[in-house]
């Protein structure tokens, strides 16, 4: 199972709405390398969401519940579906992510424009601890 991070403007959609919704296609990706991130996705995979604009910050826990399709609105790109799993007790913001020295490598804070990244197990470790929440 593989954990990705998904950006999102909370304006435009945001985790309370999926929670609300229970279920969401996420789709308009259109940057290739951000695509062929999401294109890796499967069912059952974690994603972490995060809050772009002001808030920039990791604010909780989806799964994927079915693995990359083609994109409704151009099938030249890709959308999966997302389920919530809860929100992270305390949102983790992109300052704290940075400051943590375990997670200097971390896609995110690499390549911050991309709206799909990997994220490795010891990252969505230390992500949980410091937003005090538990899978």
């Amino acid at each position: 199972m593989a954990t990705w991070l998904l950006k999102t403007e909370p304006g435009t959609y945001s985790f309370a709405q999926l929670v609300r919704e229970k279920k969401a296609v996420w789709d308009g990706i259109r940057n290739p390398e951000a695509r062929n991130n999401l294109r890796a996705a499967r069912k059952g995979d974690l994603a972490l969401v995060y809050h772009t604009g002001s808030e920039r910050a990791v604010v909780g826990i989806a799964r994927i519940t079915r693995a990359a399709y083609p994109d409704p609105a151009d099938a030249d790109w890709v959308a999966v579906d997302l389920a919530p799993v809860r929100a992270l007790a305390h949102p983790v913001g992109l300052d704290v992510i940075k400051a943590e020295g375990r997670l200097a490598d971390f896609v995110l804070v690499r390549r911050g424009r991309l709206s799909v990244v990997p994220v490795s197990d010891a990252e969505l470790a230390v992500i949980l601890a410091l937003g005090k929440t538990k899978l």
